[in-house]
Formats: structure tokens, C-alpha cells, sequence
């Protein structure tokens, strides 16, 4: 697996996570649960991953998107 980014934008972190899908990568959060336990201050962001053969393809989707 790979990291592509952290974020604390919910918003945000799903449309890329349905951008990706769009485009056939399968993406996956970590970090939610932590993210929630802290409650509502954004201090801990959520890991957007991707794996490593996806990588290359997720990057360019994401740059394309203007968010990398």
C-alpha cells in the first residue's frame, strides 16, 4: 500500500476517493475511526492509500484533478 496524501477535509477526502473509483483504483481510508475519537478540531488526518501497483495511475488522476 501506498500513502498519497493525509488530509482532515472529509468533504474532500471523498471526492478523491470517488475519483479514483471512477478511474478503477480501489482506494482505501486508514486513520477514520482516530479521526472521529478526537473529535471535531481536524488535528488528526485520515490516510488516503492506494496499492502500490495503483500508484503510478492514482497520481496521475489526482494531478490531472488538480490535487496533488
Amino acid at each position: 500500500m501506498i500513502e498519497l496524501l493525509r488530509i482532515t477535509d472529509p468533504v474532500r477526502l471523498s471526492w478523491l476517493v470517488a475519483l479514483l473509483a471512477d478511474a478503477g483504483i480501489e482506494a482505501i481510508v486508514l486513520d477514520t475511526h482516530t479521526s472521529i475519537l478526537e473529535g471535531s478540531i481536524g488535528a488528526i488526518p485520515r490516510r488516503l492509500m492506494v496499492d502500490s501497483d495503483d500508484a503510478d495511475q492514482a497520481i496521475r488522476v489526482l494531478r490531472e484533478a488538480g490535487e496533488a
